[in-house]
């Protein structure tokens, strides 16, 4: 096989049409070997060839032989010294970080193991026969006219989903198509994102991933993704093959969701990786230079610093982690067309040196990056380090999961008291977060279920989590639900109990469609998924995590419900506003834009916001509250709103605000159905309810 020198840019297998350029950094390597594989016999490399180029601490070498489809991995020989901060291990074959394919999945293998338990040597196991090998992609897809959709943040409505979850159970989607890329796209799935009025999907991680040791041994698998493997190569389990098919399958459902007008955003693990700490696999990272690419202990460079829980944390400290990151980041949007993305514990890439720095190097390169700032960008904003919860602190141009939203609403239709006082904020976009940082209303992520916690269904269901089947003795996941299983635990045939859930499933999608902000639900919440009481249920690959397209009367009223309200948030500018309301006038003459009601109908006083008792409020946007503009420069205007909660024990009869020449419609209630014309002063707001009027003019 002919061997040429090659370039040490760009990083990874490059296929130029001719031959494959390959190119691996490693600072502190004293050889690197690139081996060959061929198909059908990956246990025994068909040739091992010496990098004898290093260029910048590059080593590299063109193949003018290999065409794509090639197999291959690296072995790294160096220091085996763990109290310095080196694991080189050449028996272990490794993954190339930049790998745009791998060969097959990806789970925990004793052969993969770095160092020998209790010995502190280096395991001397040929993991090669065990390991899946990286694919030499060609990158030709035909995109034709595809272009990102660029949604608006303030008419953005994000539908957390899980690519195998989604589509698993769906009896309209063809059966080869279920849990893939291609049957998210499918045209069931397309059709009932479209009716539910969605405009980007945020799909857990799809980046390969390896199950831990943990699992394997239960025989679980690491279903969520959050154990990144490579950050370049989309997970083939979610395609019809390995060999790179998962890349062009995974472009193609990027392409059809956006003739959808669907974007897609990617939840993005750069934190850790699956290497877990001093005890876990050797597959790529650790393997290649393990003092560069993870953040070690400076007191003993044998153990990790551990910001994430997951046993490392990526060191963002040096210059080619970071450009790692970031050409992951743009591959992804330049050459995958994706919209976006939300960075898990995103806290943990902004640490400079120990506390997070809002206004850190990861933060300014994605900021110049003319690819990267104009995508649609949302932190996790919490880490387990210290000073690690950083909801509102992001700069300009991020979104961040607002975990203050999703608790204080959660505790406020529990029914706890001293929540009305919060609610005001968080229901007008959280200005208290965001607006003393010039950030604005769609800064904030507002929702009340995620992948990790409870289900929309079980959140009114269980108070407490049976997280059993993890196998963990229910020891893992959230003690702190803020949910409320209203006099059962779990399913109940009482129908006065049923009936109280679904209407408070209403009322959490209707806070969240009418709250400022960018509203987020997680899939299947609309149909009533239920995961059994589970709130970490990360490691099951079956029906419990599969969303049930079955539906039943309840569950059709619920899907029917969430399509109205969402529908009714797009319909009226005054609910999705880009700035935030200043409580004063839009016009000299003319009501404040936003003023908030007692049920008698007076406007709250500093001490009503204080009163721990107050579990009804009522919130009056006034039709000439929008900041948006027409094609010629023309504010749109609105229609004036009346949104009433009560979340109180029982009902209320609501004094409605003077109606001169036009007349107020209960355009929904969560406690009742229809439409219809409020012919008295007051309103009645059953107990656990939620109401929006409509001020109409009389005819």
């Amino acid at each position: 096989m002919r061997i040429w020198p090659g370039q040490p840019q760009p990083l990874g297998a490059t296929w130029d049409g001719e031959g494959v350029n390959f190119a691996l950094f490693s600072e502190n390597a004293e050889s690197v070997h690139l081996c060959l594989y061929d198909h059908g016999d990956e246990a025994k490399e068909s040739h091992r060839i010496q990098l004898t180029e290093r260029t910048n601490f590059v080593w590299h070498a063109y193949l003018p032989d290999v065409r794509p489809g090639q197999l291959y991995g690296y072995r790294v020989r160096g220091p085996y010294a763990p109290e310095r901060g080196h694991r080189f291990n050449p028996a272990k074959l490794l993954l190339d970080p930049y790998a745009s394919a791998i060969s097959g999945p990806l789970a925990w293998n004793d052969a993969f193991r770095g160092e020998l338990p209790g010995h502190g040597a280096p395991d001397p196991v040929d993991s090669a026969a065990a390991m899946p090998k990286c694919v030499v992609v060609d990158s030709a897809f035909t995109w034709g006219d595809d272009r990102p959709p660029r949604i608006p943040w303030n008419r953005t409505l994000i539908y957390e989903c899980h690519v195998r979850g989604l589509t698993m159970r769906h009896p309209d989607v063809p059966a080869p198509l279920r849990g893939s890329y291609l049957g998210l796209a499918s045209d069931p799935i397309v059709d009932h994102l479209q009716k539910l009025g969605v405009t980007a999907v945020e799909l857990l991680p799809i980046h390969a991933v390896i199950t831990e040791k943990v699992l394997v041994e239960r025989g679980l698998t690491n279903y969520w993704g959050y154990n990144s493997a490579c950050f370049f190569a989309p997970d083939g389990r979610f395609a019809s093959g390995w060999l790179g098919q998962q890349v062009s399958e995974f472009k193609s459902m990027v392409k059809t969701l956006h003739r959808a007008g669907i974007e897609v955003i990617l939840d993005v693990v750069y934190n850790h990786t699956g290497e877990g700490n001093h005890l876990g696999p050797t597959i790529s990272l650790r393997g290649i230079d393990n003092a560069s690419y993870y953040r070690l202990d400076p007191k003993k460079r044998r153990e990790y610093v551990d910001f994430t829980g997951c046993g490392n944390t990526l060191n963002m400290l040096h210059p080619r982690v970071m450009q790692l990151v970031m050409d992951s980041l743009r591959y992804w949007v330049t050459e995958m067309h994706v919209d976006g993305f939300r960075f898990d514990l995103a806290p943990a890439l902004a640490r400079e040196l120990h506390e997070v720095d809002r206004l850190g190097r990861f933060f300014a390169m994605i900021q110049q990056d003319p690819a990267l700032s104009r995508v649609k960008l949302i932190a996790e904003p919490w880490d387990l380090g210290e000073g690690g919860y950083q909801v509102g602190n992001f700069p300009e141009g991020w979104a961040e999961w607002n975990g203050k939203f999703r608790d204080n609403v959660r505790a406020f239709w529990r029914g706890d008291d001293g929540q009305v006082g919060e609610l005001g904020f968080r229901l007008a976009g959280s200005s208290d977060l965001y607006a003393a940082r010039g950030r604005h209303t769609f800064a904030s992520i507002n929702y009340v279920t995620c992948h990790d916690g409870f289900t929309l269904h079980d959140l009114v269901s269980y108070e407490r989590k049976h997280n059993e089947r993890n196998g963990h003795d229910n020891r893992d996941g959230t003690d702190h639900n803020l949910s409320r299983n209203w006099g059962v635990e779990g399913p109940t045939d009482q129908h006065e109990i049923v009936q109280l859930r679904e209407q408070l499933k209403r009322a959490f999608l209707a806070t969240v469609a009418f709250t400022q902000g960018v509203p987020m639900i997680q899939a299947g919440d609309e149909l009533g998924r239920t995961q059994h009481g589970n709130n970490n249920a990360y490691c099951h690959d079956d029906e419990s995590n599969w969303v049930d397209w079955s539906l039943d009367e309840a569950r059709r009223a619920l899907l029917d419900f969430a399509v109205r309200v969402f529908a009714l948030r797009r319909e009226n500018p005054v609910l999705r506003r880009r700035s935030f309301f200043r409580g004063q006038p839009m016009h000299a003459a003319g009501p404040k834009d936003l003023s908030w009601l007692r049920q008698d109908g007076h406007e709250l006083s500093d001490a009503d916001w204080r009163d721990p008792k107050r579990h009804v409020v009522g919130m009056l946007i006034d039709g000439q509250a929008t900041d948006e503009v027409d094609e010629r420069g023309r504010r749109i205007t609105g229609d004036t709103l009346l949104l009433i909660l009560n979340a109180g024990a029982r009902g209320v009869n609501f004094r409605l605000p003077t109606a001169a020449q036009g007349a107020w419609r209960e355009v929904l209630s969560t406690a009742r159905s229809g439409s219809r014309i409020i012919k008295t002063e007051g309103l009645n707001v059953a107990a656990h309810s939620l109401s929006l009027l409509k001020l109409e003019a009389l005819p």
